[in-house]
């Protein structure tokens, strides 16, 4: 199963297409490739460091509720799920 964050875009994007989001407080650069229309002041869902649709506010604001009421409560619990999973465990070697 795949998680979309809310996000608003806070930075123009650089020439490699990359802009600063803000999550909760927690500000991270994703990939705009996917929303070339994207703008400072838009809403995006992000999926493993692209922002991949356009939202309005009012969606942005039910869809962190929902995370919350899910048990996402602070910033940093999010960031760790755009982060992505933890690292797995090392295999010893044979």
């Amino acid at each position: 199963m795949c998680l979309a964050i809310p996000a608003r875009i806070v930075s123009e994007p650089n020439e490699i297409e990359m802009a600063e989001v803000d999550i909760l407080g927690v500000k991270r650069h994703v990939s705009l490739m996917m929303t070339p229309d994207a703008k400072i002041g838009d809403h995006v869902l992000v999926h493993a460091g692209f922002a991949i649709q356009k939202i309005d506010e009012d969606f942005a604001a039910e869809s962190l509720d929902m995370l919350r009421r899910m048990g996402i409560k602070h910033a940093d619990e999010l960031a760790a799920e755009i982060d992505g999973a933890p690292e797995p465990a090392e295999v010893p070697a044979s």
